[in-house]
């Protein structure tokens, strides 16, 4: 093969995982072949294992981008020190549905692929040091000690996360369109805060 520049080699390497995070994100690793991201990128296959010596090792990597940009967000904002749980609580829902505002299929990507487990990527993350151990649970802790924070986390999550899921379902009934739905969700960012501190309120 003839010698390839450093910013050919980069051109070419982010383009072929531009194409395999589109075609992953469309028939998830079981469904991929190297063949359909070495078509979707327009390259050839020995170019394609040239720069990924197998599809287990570029799946890797999309999945490692994506779980950055899951959970990218979260983590710096439950581990400042210096913000209130009310302002953590703000910064998480706005975060987040920012985030999926760009990338509605990103959650059920991720889950779809962790349940096949497909990768081992999620056993690298410190989920106990980054979120339970995190300035967010301490706050809740001394703020609501009767309050559990494994449920806490999963109800902000689970309203914030949850209407992208459901959006398929949601444009296919007629309950939202695309406009709707970006209105319903810049709603949310108000709405879901509210919601929230009453749960810290209620006795």
């Amino acid at each position: 093969m003839p010698k390839i520049s450093k910013t050919e080699s980069e051109s070419t390497e982010e383009k072929i995982k531009e194409a395999a995070r589109k075609v992953f994100m469309r028939k998830g690793f079981s469904g991929t072949r190297t063949r359909d991201i070495a078509e979707e990128a327009g390259i050839n296959l020995a170019l394609l294992n040239y720069y990924f010596r197998s599809k287990q090792k570029l799946f890797d990597e999309i999945m490692q981008e994506k779980f950055k940009k899951l959970f990218g967000v979260i983590i710096p904002i439950l581990n400042d020190a210096t913000t209130s749980l009310e302002t953590k609580i703000e910064l998480v829902v706005s975060g987040y549905i920012d985030v999926l505002s760009e990338s509605a299929d990103l959650p059920i990507f991720v889950l779809n692929e962790l349940r096949k487990e497909n990768t081992s990527i999620v056993q690298n993350i410190p989920f106990d040091k980054v979120i339970f151990q995190s300035s967010f649970m301490k706050q809740l802790k001394e703020r609501r000690s009767d309050i559990n924070p494994v449920h806490f986390l999963i109800s902000i999550l689970g309203m914030t996360v949850f209407p992208f899921v459901a959006k398929p379902m949601m444009l296919f009934s007629g309950l939202a369109d695309e406009d709707s739905f970006t209105l319903l969700m810049k709603e949310r960012k108000e709405l879901i805060p509210i919601w929230v501190k009453a749960m810290l309120e209620s006795t």
